[in-house]
């Protein structure tokens, strides 16, 4: 069993774990993913690694209420202890030293971003991080990934915190003035991604973005995840979930995203169903 030491509500709908799991903290690489189980007969979460301690044997999970399981997951408390925590997972991040380069989060791909962010500047690279949401409650992870950044940069799309406006325009605005930059990594919001993508593209600077929000089976199995990449399919949970932006079929992998959401919806539905009938029940009691 895999017991919940720390956590943590960074927002309404956002929380971040951490969880004991010493052999998977001793072998985990930035970009990869673990899949866990609250229960035995629960449903297989894959969920990007946000950070990890090989010393004290911790994962650390960042995650958002989007649905049944991520609700029930919310609703753990510290000394609490999951059935299953399945890891490593798919590829790794290629950590080498580019020079300099830009690492962009939104959401709650900021969590994402950071361990990678932190091995580019671990390995002797300039790294400039750039970080959005739509306000600053969203705004997750700020003084962590300051840590590990040569200079971090914080946008909001309502101004409420930082710059107003959206990580790509900033982004934008230093491939502009400096044409060293070599390469650039993004998490977060499918069309974030895209977008970013798309703004690298003129400058030539390879983009790798991650595709991790496709994942269902997390182990090849169930042929969910299949994303074309440059006219080839892929499978994300073990090709991936890394790969080169710039040859992301967008339409398609954007597409695919919504294919469950009746069924996540029907799940979501029950499970409050069933939440609001106990709760009821025991108030009766």
């Amino acid at each position: 069993m895999y017991k919940i030491v720390k956590k943590e509500k960074l927002h309404e709908v956002i929380h971040s774990i951490w969880i004991e799991a010493p052999e998977v903290a001793s072998s985990i690489q930035p970009g990869q993913f673990i899949i866990l189980m609250i229960t035995e007969k629960g449903e297989r979460v894959p969920l990007t690694v946000a950070d990890f301690s090989r010393e004290k044997g911790l994962i650390r999970i960042v995650f958002q209420i989007v649905g049944k399981t991520s609700e029930e997951l919310s609703t753990l408390e510290e000394g609490d202890k999951l059935f299953s925590f399945i890891g490593p997972l798919g590829k790794k991040t290629e950590i080498k030293n580019y020079g300099k380069v830009i690492t962009v989060g939104g959401g709650t791909g900021i969590a994402c971003i950071h361990p990678i962010t932190r091995a580019l500047k671990e390995i002797g690279n300039e790294v400039t991080s750039i970080i959005g949401a739509r306000n600053k409650e969203l705004i997750i992870m700020e003084e962590e990934i300051r840590k590990v950044s040569s200079e971090l940069i914080v946008t909001t799309d309502d101004g409420s915190y930082g710059r107003k406006g959206f990580v790509t325009q900033v982004l934008k605005e230093f491939l502009d003035k400096d044409k060293s930059i070599n390469k650039v990594w993004t998490i977060g919001p499918p069309i974030m991604m895209k977008v970013t993508c798309e703004a690298t593209k003129p400058y030539s600077v390879d983009t790798i973005v991650s595709l991790n929000s496709i994942m269902v089976d997390g182990t090849g199995m169930c042929g969910s995840c299949r994303v074309t990449i440059g006219g080839e399919s892929k499978f994300v949970c073990t090709d991936g979930p890394e790969f080169d932006g710039q040859l992301v079929d967008w339409t398609e992998f954007m597409n695919r995203l919504s294919r469950y959401k009746g069924s996540e919806k029907k799940s979501w539905d029950l499970y409050h169903e069933h939440t609001h009938t106990c709760t009821y029940g025991r108030g009766a009691n």
